[in-house]
């Protein structure tokens, strides 16, 4: 899988096939995507976790069809290699399969994705069913996922006990059948995620599930530690890139005040003549 090549759905499928890993991120605006693509990263998430760590929200039910469109673009704009996939917010692919037919496309034309994530499994293969039937590739989410954080009662690993990990199984091989092309594994203990793995023809994506997976994704503010209200104690910090920003911003004030910035270099001159003639 090279590393500047175009990264589809039959990438990453020829990904798991080989043994590689896919690395993913989440992007939410232009200038980010590029940075990623740049870097090489396999696929860009434009997460519905945009809620939290962009628009300030404290969950994600909030996040509107609008909202992934307008970021989802910007995003896919900034994106020439990597697989640009779009999650489906709340309560726009729940309520109905046609729903969620229209607003996948929806995010197909107007965000310009590459895929569609939804959340859930069996009782959304109805839906799977239907994008995918419509040339659509849909990536599933099972374990936590937060747009049903409060049937959870909050933020808590999922699978723990042998009834559960049963039902993850039994769902991640649902969703496959249905047609999902990969599946997102998120805050599943690690010997489960693997197991799963194993069990299943389609790429796992691991966020808080272990090594085993096929891939990993991580909300890149809480790599980078961008974003203090909450780190999940799987994100692992490749950067503190927070305190390196509001040393600069501070910097920059003081300067303002000080009458350091601007200096003449970054000052435009004119004539000594022509601004004697304006007094």
């Amino acid at each position: 899988m090279g590393r500047w090549m175009k990264h589809t759905v039959a990438t990453f499928r020829k990904a798991k096939e080989e043994g590689k890993k896919i690395s993913m991120l989440t992007a939410y605006d232009y200038s980010t995507a590029g940075l990623l693509d740049a870097a090489g990263i396999n696929g860009i998430l434009v997460g519905d976790s945009l809620g939290n760590v962009m628009l300030g929200y404290e969950d994600t039910i909030s996040v509107t069809m609008e909202d992934m469109i307008h970021h989802g673009a910007a995003v896919a704009r900034g994106a020439k290699n990597a697989l640009v996939v779009i999650d489906m917010p709340f309560m726009s692919y729940q309520a109905s399969v046609y729903d969620a037919v229209v607003n996948a496309g929806r995010l197909m034309k107007e965000g310009r994705a590459g895929a569609v994530k939804l959340e859930g499994g069996k009782e959304v293969v109805p839906q799977i069913q239907a994008i995918v039937q419509a040339g659509i590739p849909v990536m599933a989410h099972l374990g936590l996922t937060p747009q049903s954080i409060h049937a959870f009662g909050g933020y808590k690993v999922q699978g723990k006990d042998e009834e559960a990990a049963r039902k993850l199984i039994e769902n991640a091989k649902e969703v496959e059948a249905a047609g999902a092309f990969a599946v997102v594994l998120e805050c599943v203990p690690a010997p489960l995620a693997e197991l799963v793995t194993g069990q299943v023809s389609i790429p796992t994506i691991g966020i808080g599930a272990g090594a085993g997976c096929d891939g990993q994704i991580l909300v890149y503010q809480d790599m980078l530690g961008l974003f203090s209200d909450f780190t999940p104690k799987f994100a692992r910090r490749y950067a503190e890139l927070g305190v390196a920003m509001q040393e600069a911003f501070k910097s920059y004030i003081e300067d303002v005040e000080q009458g350091r910035f601007p200096a003449r270099e970054h000052s435009y001159g004119m004539s000594d003549e022509v601004i004697g003639k304006l007094y």
